[in-house]
């Protein structure tokens, strides 16, 4: 799998992590911080693919799908989240804590739930099912995405030139690294979904 996607980057460069970032923003389940690291790593070992040129794609994606997202959300609203949220590991309970999420911190979750990998795929379709109005949610929406492309962009880029640096060879395991670390860091998400969906039960009743 991982030298599928290396491939594939290699052949489509930016316009495949634009797409793959555009619809993991828009809740479809797809790798999109894997590639943008990916993108970013390979960038140091070939002059196929241009740095800057993959940031730029990444933010674009993170943006435009993320404002698809808002749209759906603001169009069919709650609902649709929760007849089908399920295939996309939405369940109701992960439902209610991304509702009492937003409702407690609003921006802050449009434009934190970038880095998090459990709020990435659905803060835009919350901020729109929640009314959230449009500028002050593309405000947030543009920070986050270009905050988080530059991050882990330039981020894994500069890890790659020192890897490289020392040994070429280490890319794959510094990509590894990225991946396993993602992997770690939404295990501790999920460790305290119980007490934020006891909170979110307790909040969302009082205002309903």
């Amino acid at each position: 799998m991982l030298d599928s996607l290396i491939g594939l980057i290699l052949v489509y460069g930016p316009w495949l992590i634009f797409g793959i970032v555009a619809l993991e923003s828009m809740g479809v389940p797809l790798p999109g911080e894997t590639t943008l690291v990916g993108a970013a790593l390979l960038a140091n070992n070939t002059d196929r693919l241009d740095i800057v040129s993959i940031v730029a794609a990444a933010t674009g994606g993170a943006i435009v799908g993320d404002s698809i997202g808002y749209a759906i959300g603001r169009l069919v609203g709650l609902p649709l989240l929760q007849k089908y949220g399920h295939h996309f590991r939405l369940n109701a309970g992960r439902l209610l804590i991304g509702r009492y999420l937003f409702f407690q911190y609003g921006g802050a979750v449009v434009f934190f739930g970038r880095f998090i990998a459990l709020l990435r795929m659905f803060a835009a379709p919350l901020a729109g099912a929640g009314g959230m109005p449009w500028r002050r949610f593309l405000l947030f929406n543009v920070a986050g995405g270009v905050c988080w492309a530059c991050t882990f962009g330039f981020g894994a880029y500069a890890v790659g030139a020192e890897v490289h640096r020392i040994s070429g060879g280490l890319s794959a395991a510094a990509f590894i690294l990225f991946v396993v670390a993602g992997l770690g860091f939404s295990r501790v998400i999920r460790r305290y979904e119980p007490m934020l969906l006891r909170r979110a039960t307790e909040a969302l009743s009082d205002h309903q």
